[in-house]
């Protein structure tokens, strides 16, 4: 395969993965939004413990 199809194909992947990322921040922002009727800023918390965790 070419280098630009697989620069390509990497940067597709690291999109998905960051959109996921956004998308999963945002439901739990909206759940807890939808029962409690407050915004939770300790999600950021619990997303950095993941995050330093994952890696």
């Amino acid at each position: 395969m070419s280098e630009q199809f697989l620069y390509f194909l990497q940067q597709m992947f690291n999109g998905v993965t960051l959109g996921s990322t956004y998308a999963l921040i945002a439901i739990g922002y909206t759940m807890v939004y939808g029962i409690i009727g407050m915004i939770n800023f300790a999600h950021g918390e619990v997303y950095m413990i993941g995050s330093y965790v994952s890696l």
